[in-house]
């Protein structure tokens, strides 16, 4: 009866150990796929963002965060007055995020008035702060080529974009994604309009 009682320990032993080493098996496991599944959303479907600075007012505000989305201009291409996110050239781990005005193909110009113009007619829009008092390269017409967007900052004369030599000509394979979700502060939390 003693040596039966053993044996039936001995096997309850091995199975609560095993129950522990699946567990922890398993608990790893989810770690693993969550980080991998993380990881995966970061680099190919979204990713948070935080806005640093004014450039984007009254549209965005300093310290609010975003979630960019990274998939739609896998289906399609990057429209006007989307609000873009792209590396900076001259800055590691630096983005800027800004309205595309100019579509490729286009010659845009900005008028010593403030006005933008779009192969010669002007650019009926209203996202602009105020208007802009200095044209920076965009006093000359400029051409884009066929995956070239020309960008603008909606606090135009507080914003480094595409009138300026250091920020330039957006190439389309540079464009990380849109602007898509606000999430902080909750009280402007939602979906940002584009168009």
């Amino acid at each position: 009866m003693k040596a039966e009682t053993e044996i039936g320990t001995e096997k309850e032993d091995r199975k609560r150990s095993d129950g522990v080493y699946r567990e922890v098996f398993e608990m790893i496991f989810y770690m693993v796929f969550v980080v991998v599944a993380t990881l995966l959303v970061i680099r190919f479907v979204g990713q948070r963002t935080e806005v640093s600075g004014h450039s984007m007012e009254n549209t965005l505000s300093d310290r609010d965060n975003l979630i960019v989305d990274k998939i739609t201009y896998r289906f399609r291409d990057p429209k006007r007055y989307d609000i873009i996110v792209f590396p900076y050239k001259y800055k590691e781990n630096t983005f800027y995020i800004k309205r595309i005005i100019g579509l490729p193909g286009e010659t845009v110009q900005i008028t010593e008035e403030g006005d933008i113009l779009i192969d010669g007619e002007v650019l009926e829009e209203s996202y602009g702060k105020e208007v802009m008092k200095s044209p920076g390269i965009a006093a000359d017409p400029i051409l884009l080529g066929a995956d070239e967007y020309f960008v603008l900052g909606d606090n135009r004369n507080a914003s480094a974009d595409s009138r300026d030599p250091s920020v330039g000509i957006i190439s389309g394979e540079d464009i990380v994604g849109r602007a898509w979700l606000r999430i902080w502060p909750l009280n402007k939390f939602g979906i940002l309009k584009h168009q």
